[in-house]
């Protein structure tokens, strides 16, 4: 079995219903106060032993507190060793999606989360053992709904600004990918897998890009599944789920290829929860994202611009180019 992989939040939550069962009414969505001068803000981030990235937050007043930045989760998470610390209000149990099962756990009330000059008030967050999350907690796109975050991976930087700003310092060979937004997540469409389109969901919170068992089980139909593997992902409530692994000869995003992909497949719970179950999905992850010089997702509009790198990770095979360049010589 191939090295334990860390699988973060691919949290969805319901008020009281499984997450299988959609759709779901919504819980009360924190309130976000912006800056009045500022229409951007620059952040540094640093990574976790996943290398996942986490930024600095304020809670009540008190910190700062490293929180993994979490495109994939649909709430913000907070651990239970600080809940405990700061004395947080229990507000009783939510239903949380993990890689394995739902399940019910405590969640507390944060009256101000501060993240940068940005704040956001009245935040209902689960809370989860901090050993399991391997952080204090995560950033989820309630946090981020308003918001266009640019991550800049070779300058080790989080940008966040307002979505209705204009946003033209990007280089021509950038990448746009317009998608479509459910609970919160934005699905980009335009993207394949060996040929087979597929759905694709942005997950800074995992590690490892996972796609669900219809992507499997169509690309073994047409004889584009390679050698199999075995690896172990672990979830934010500890959960430990057996995957099978192999990697893909492209990984097509709008205009751009990413050669030889390992993706792993599983049934995550997320993918019922988005009514994914019965459409070829992947969760984009950590793997695939750092390939990038810097990657921005823009919730409001429902955009997310790609921009190449050269640069190879941690000398791995994986490769990024232009789709008019592209020569592997394995077709």
């Amino acid at each position: 079995m191939k090295r334990l992989i860390v699988f973060a939040a691919v949290a969805a939550l319901a008020s009281g219903l499984a997450a299988a069962q959609a759709p779901v009414q919504e819980e009360t969505r924190p309130t976000a106060a912006a800056p009045a001068a500022e229409t951007s803000e620059t952040l540094g981030f640093t990574s976790d032993e996943s290398r996942r990235m986490t930024v600095a937050v304020d809670i009540d007043g008190r910190g700062p507190y490293p929180f993994i930045v979490d495109t994939g989760a649909e709430r913000t998470v907070v651990s239970l060793e600080l809940a405990e610390a700061l004395g947080l209000p229990s507000l009783g149990d939510v239903t949380l999606a993990t890689v394995a099962n739902v399940r019910r756990v405590p969640s507390v009330q944060i009256e101000s989360m501060r993240v940068g000059r940005r704040t956001l008030n009245d935040i209902r967050a689960p809370a989860l053992d901090r050993a399991d999350m391997g952080a204090m907690g995560m950033l989820g796109v309630d946090s981020l709904r308003s918001q266009r975050v640019d991550f800049d991976f070779q300058r080790q930087e989080l940008t966040l600004s307002n979505s209705h700003i204009d946003d033209d310092n990007w280089p021509r060979d950038t990448i746009v990918i317009t998608g479509r937004t459910r609970l919160g997540r934005l699905i980009l469409t335009d993207a394949t897998v060996d040929g087979q389109r597929v759905r694709v969901i942005i997950d800074t919170g995992s590690q490892q890009t996972v796609g669900n068992m219809e992507l499997r089980r169509r690309l073994q139909a047409r004889g584009r599944l390679g050698q199999i593997g075995v690896m172990e992902l672990i979830g934010v409530t500890g959960d430990r789920v057996s995957a099978e692994y192999a990697v893909t000869r492209r990984l097509r995003l709008g205009g751009l290829h990413v050669n030889d992909m390992p993706i792993a497949f599983a049934d995550f719970q997320l993918f019922s929860h988005l009514g994914l179950e019965q459409r070829p999905a992947i969760l984009l992850g950590m793997d695939a994202l750092r390939l990038f010089g810097r990657v921005s997702i823009d919730f409001a509009n429902r955009r997310v611009r790609l921009l190449p790198t050269e640069s190879r990770i941690d000398n791995q095979p994986t490769r990024l180019a232009a789709a008019a360049v592209i020569r592997t010589g394995r077709r």
